[in-house]
């Protein structure tokens, strides 16, 4: 048995969908719950319109944590349960791709390898880049570093072992709740898996200052996760992956920098044909790792300087967010009004 949970706050606009593509699996769901949390649109309305069950959450100051927490305390022995963003489309066959995972029986859970609608500026091209490079590394690793907020698939005996063992399903403290229960399975001793398969089309950021909420949020919960888990062997690869975000920071800031302070005091210089080799190697891996992209996007990257200036932009949230953790902030979150696309 399969059950549906989407946390839903505003998303009258993406919901239609997003459920026409539950529908629309080769094997559909046993049963959809939509959960409005706080919303002030036609959420509800919505959902009742699409003929699936509609709850509202009660008193929640918990943010998705929360909704999802009172909306698993309704179901009994789910079997299977698929959590999943409200504005979030999967293709036909994610179910199916999702079960063969489960199949063996040590895989407590199956996420999403998530991808932006076809974009349609500066912002989101970046965006749809970056995220294809991500889904691209976790099919060659063949390892889940994060079971995908927008779908995952999860089987009820593993969420019952992390309320076993920590009084609750999401923690209701993380501001990035997947990043928290995929640490919670790993260390209920499950094994994770995102197939490639399971694609899933999510919404991107139409704003450079939406993009910088989004990702200050994802960086302070990485923060706040790897603090609350620290100590434990799970955390070591999060542990290593902040250590390099902070090396990629202070490298690419201080190239920055070092070439301004250059300009400055010595004027444009030719170019030398070492460093001319060392960047070509650079956009030679920066085409490569987007092969499979339309031409378009293999040109785009080629160029460099407008990813690099995303790359920019992406590190200031990291640096905001760290300044966050330092200052005991808990962070914020921002809603956007999501832009669809089939996927």
């Amino acid at each position: 048995m399969i059950t549906v949970v989407i946390p839903a706050h505003n998303e009258a606009s993406a919901l239609p969908a997003t459920i026409a593509s539950l529908r629309g699996q080769t094997t559909p769901p046993n049963g959809i719950l939509v959960v409005s949390d706080n919303s002030t649109d036609d959420t509800v309305a919505v959902a009742r319109s699409c003929g699936v069950a509609v709850m509202e959450t009660i008193g929640n100051t918990a943010r998705k944590a929360g909704a999802l927490n009172q909306a698993l305390g309704t179901l009994t022995r789910a079997g299977l349960v698929l959590i999943m963003d409200a504005d979030t489309e999967l293709v036909p066959t994610w179910i199916d791709t999702a079960l063969r995972a489960l199949q063996d029986p040590r895989v407590g859970a199956a996420g999403a390898v998530f991808r932006g609608h076809t974009p349609t500026s500066y912002l989101e091209v970046c965006q749809y880049l970056e995220w294809s490079r991500y889904a691209e590394e976790g099919r060659r690793k063949g390892k889940t570093f994060v079971l995908s907020g927008t779908a995952a698939l999860i089987r009820w005996e593993a969420l019952e072992d992390v309320r076993r063992a920590t009084g609750r399903w999401y923690s209701e403290d993380s501001i990035t709740e997947d990043m928290e229960i995929t640490l919670a399975l790993k260390s209920a001793g499950w094994e994770l898996r995102s197939p490639p398969a399971c694609s899933a089309v999510t919404e991107m950021m139409p704003t450079v200052k939406m993009l910088f909420f989004q990702r200050r949020r994802w960086n302070l919960g990485a923060l706040q996760n790897v603090s609350a888990y620290w100590g434990t062997p799970v955390v070591r690869p999060y542990v290593r992956q902040q250590v390099m975000l902070a090396v990629s920071v202070i490298l690419l800031w201080g190239l920055i920098l070092f070439t301004v302070i250059a300009l400055a005091l010595n004027g444009p210089v030719p170019p030398q044909p070492f460093w001319l080799a060392v960047g070509a190697i650079f956009v030679t891996e920066r085409v490569l790792t987007v092969w499979d992209e339309p031409i378009r996007y293999r040109l785009f990257a080629a160029l460099v300087l407008p990813e690099l200036t995303y790359a920019v932009i992406l590190q200031s949230t990291y640096l905001a967010a760290v300044w966050q953790k330092l200052t005991g902030s808990a962070g914020t979150w921002q809603h956007v009004t999501p832009q669809k696309a089939s996927a």
